[in-house]
């Protein structure tokens, strides 16, 4: 049975959310737009493509008082760090952080103009910087009547990463695989969202990550022109594919109706890759990520 969202009043909540112009990110914020958000901020790379999501949304349902295109990219460290700042100085309360935005790339090694592995960057660390500059701005704004939540849009491919510190950015020779370096971000996130969440605890906020079901959106852009075409037909046969409507539903379900801190697969509590569980590693992922952005001066 698809999960369905009750009316929410979020009148008093300020939410940003990335990946919003295509997608199940297009269909998130339409929905959350339509329940009155005090403000909802909508990081784009594109602000063309911003401009056609906001007149998505007043065709869909005609609230777009409370909405706005930011300008940012997640494959440029120091615009994730200007947006922030300017969201800061500008906005100075955030009650939602949902990280939609998401790459996979199943050709080749891309990388970003800060040299780090596109899906590396994008994924995992542009994400933990955005977080990091403006977690401290989240606690001053969120109380026990009104808490914080930060949530990931991962993926089931998860089940097929792993963290290996001397290889983070692909740097290792002969590292390349379709569907590893993808499946290694996924892992990270849901690995950031579960430290996260124990850091967190005491401040009313709450993480969670969530697989939002298996969707043909243009998150395969950067594949092979084969790859896409065979994704598409496998979701066909198997016929696993489900709409971006529902696939946004399956992500905001868990960020408002469910409990947080966990693993939920199309809005059901689920099971990830065991890594996820070693605390060990999951503070030395925070603590590499972090020192990774120190040695860059984003942070």
């Amino acid at each position: 049975m698809p999960l369905k969202l009750d009316n929410l009043d979020l009148s008093k909540h300020v939410i940003i959310l990335t990946g919003a112009t295509d997608g199940i990110g297009k269909e998130m914020a339409r929905i959350l737009a339509g329940f009155n958000p005090k403000r909802l901020i909508l990081p784009a790379r594109n602000i063309e493509k911003g401009n056609n999501l906001l007149e998505y949304i007043k065709s869909s349902n005609g609230h777009v008082n409370n909405v706005e295109i930011w300008e940012m990219d997640l494959g440029d460290l120091q615009s994730v760090k200007n947006f922030a700042n300017k969201f800061i100085k500008e906005v100075g309360e955030l009650h939602i952080l949902i990280n939609n935005a998401g790459v996979s790339v199943q050709s080749r090694v891309i990388k970003t103009k800060d040299n780090f592995e596109l899906q590396f960057q994008v994924n995992h660390l542009a994400p933990f910087l955005l977080i990091w500059l403006l977690l401290d701005t989240m606690k001053r704004s969120v109380s026990a009547e009104l808490p914080g939540k930060i949530a990931f849009t991962t993926s089931v491919s998860n089940q097929f990463g792993e963290i290996d510190f001397d290889n983070l950015n692909l740097e290792k020779n002969n590292s390349w695989h379709p569907f590893k370096g993808y499946g290694n971000t996924k892992l990270m996130e849901i690995i950031i969202s579960k430290h996260l969440g124990r850091m967190v605890q005491s401040e009313n906020i709450t993480t969670c990550s969530i697989h939002p079901g298996i969707i043909h959106t243009n998150i395969t852009q950067l594949s092979s022109p084969l790859f896409a075409s065979i994704f598409k037909i496998l979701t066909k046969v198997i016929r696993a594919e489900i709409t971006a409507e529902q696939g946004a539903i399956n992500v905001l379900y868990p960020v408002f109706s469910l409990e947080t801190g966990k693993y939920y697969n199309e809005g059901i509590e689920d099971e990830p890759n065991k890594i996820a569980y070693d605390q060990e590693i999951e503070k030395k992922l925070w603590d590499v990520s972090e020192q990774i952005l120190k040695d860059h001066g984003m942070i």
